[in-house]
């Protein structure tokens, strides 16, 4: 895109966990992205100062709360408060991640809902608008009392799986659990393939265990997604089983590939040959010894998208075609 007229008023903003994709979101757009630096100090305390005007502009703060979640989240509000502050017309937050979403319902007693409270807290900072992608679970949206446009990275993994469909003879889309079916049934749908499912049962926050495949994964190249990979105790479970049962080949694919704790020795050690993961959080340094099994896609161009949308008052209800939607 290259109509300036497109953008006039428009301010893109970047916290320091996602200046690289906040870039490619810009470089979609033809603009700069916005000057503002995050300064912390020795005790641990953050302060965001603007280098430009925004006085009655229409801005965006990208900043995905992965690791450290709390950090991120405090530098988020504090950027909110500072443009707040400085008379920005319109404050929106593009959250690639939404750290705490997994706490969204109260599943036994004396539990929180902090998805909520983290909702709550970012809409009375001061935000007018949410711009998400794929979050836990979809009810999400309506924790934050003001406008969410939810979007799904399905499109640049189906243009991404179109062009490589010839190395995945036989593909057959399987759900590593029950409350994913949805999302690997529309996979199957827009890629072509056939679907199978695996009945998980979850011991603990990190182990689980897996039961029986419904369908028939022999001598097929198994594509499992899901909307993370984070302690990828799922996922590697899932692996095992479907090569047990013959799978040829095991791909695995998840907008938001975390891998903390466990997962990289737990991955390294599964019969998964290709991960394929956003940049909606970083690939942080740990990372490094599955370098030649991970493949990362952007999700900039469809960020970029949705901003120019959202900026010049379009229906963003065009992204939602061809997606798998999300779980729960």
């Amino acid at each position: 895109m290259a109509n300036g007229s497109l953008y006039t008023g428009l301010k893109v903003f970047a916290g320091r966990n996602s200046i690289e994709l906040a870039k490619r979101v810009c470089t979609h757009m033809g603009i700069e992205l916005g000057m503002a630096r995050t300064i912390p100090f020795p005790d641990g305390e953050l302060i965001v100062k603007l280098d430009e005007d925004v006085r009655g502009r229409d801005c965006y703060v990208v900043i995905s709360t992965g690791e450290p979640v709390n950090d991120n989240i405090m530098e988020l509000l504090i950027f909110i408060d500072c443009l707040r502050r400085a008379s920005a017309g319109r404050v929106s937050i593009v959250i690639p991640y939404f750290g705490y979403g997994r706490q969204d319902r109260k599943d036994e007693g004396r539990v929180p809902i902090t998805a909520k409270l983290v909702a709550n807290i970012m809409t009375s900072a001061g935000a007018d608008r949410v711009l998400a992608i794929d979050l836990h679970a979809a009810q999400i949206q309506g924790f934050f009392d003001l406008p969410v446009d939810h979007l799904s990275a399905t499109p640049v993994f189906v243009e991404y799986f179109q062009k490589h469909k010839a190395e995945m003879p036989n593909l057959c889309l399987v759900s590593p659990d029950v409350g994913n079916v949805k999302v690997a049934e529309s996979m199957a749908n827009l890629l072509g393939g056939d679907l199978a499912i695996i009945n998980k049962r979850r011991t603990s926050g990190s182990l689980v265990s897996m039961g029986h495949i419904i369908g028939d994964v022999e001598g097929k190249t198994v594509l499992m997604f899901d909307d993370m990979i984070s302690t990828a105790g799922t996922i590697c479970e899932a692996a095992k089983l479907v090569k047990e049962k013959g799978a040829r080949e095991v791909i695995a694919a998840a907008t938001h590939g975390l891998f903390v704790g466990s997962a990289v020795d737990r991955v390294m050690n599964s019969p998964i040959s290709r991960i394929i993961v956003t940049d909606t959080v970083p690939l942080l340094p740990r990372t490094k010894p599955l370098e030649n099994r991970i493949v990362q896609l952007s999700v900039g161009q469809l960020v970029g998208e949705a901003i120019v949308r959202i900026h010049n008052n379009q229906s963003v209800s065009a992204l939602f075609n061809k997606t798998a939607g999300v779980k729960r």
